[in-house]
């Protein structure tokens, strides 16, 4: 299934987004540097309600958000990472199996710890400043 959106209506492609996963909670963003993983994730994160500052896990690997409902939301980056077993290191296992929502950025550096009903998002640049995400369910 495809969503494409511009930064303009970024927050109703999100809504859309979680509309189409139903009870699905790990998500793979694959796309290239600049594609908008990082943007799409944050607005995604804000749909469920999450305030405050949101900000690129790049440098912390993983940054956790928590939902007015008391929900966690693990936004897990792994660009810095060579392999699985740096991610194991970093506790990343630990989210993705967690029953919480993660979404993760740059998973080709640790796919094989990646839970085998994970869903794959591919986010690609269009004309226009805009976007298509792709999902994979």
């Amino acid at each position: 299934m495809d969503v494409i959106f511009s930064l303009e209506n970024i927050e109703k492609a999100a809504k859309q987004f979680l509309q189409i996963i139903e009870n699905k909670k790990v998500f793979a963003f694959h796309g290239q540097m600049g594609a908008g993983k990082t943007t799409f994730i944050q607005a995604v994160c804000h749909a469920q309600g999450v305030t405050g500052a949101m900000g690129s896990p790049t440098f912390s690997i993983i940054n956790e958000y928590k939902t007015p409902k008391g929900t966690i939301i693990f936004h897990i980056d792994l660009y810095r990472l060579q392999n699985g077993h740096e991610a194991l290191n970093a506790g990343v296992e630990d989210c993705l199996y967690s029953g919480n929502l993660c979404f993760v950025e740059w998973p080709e550096r640790a796919a094989d710890i990646l839970p085998e009903n994970t869903v794959h998002c591919y986010l690609e640049t269009l004309e226009n400043n805009q976007r298509k995400l792709k999902i994979k369910l």
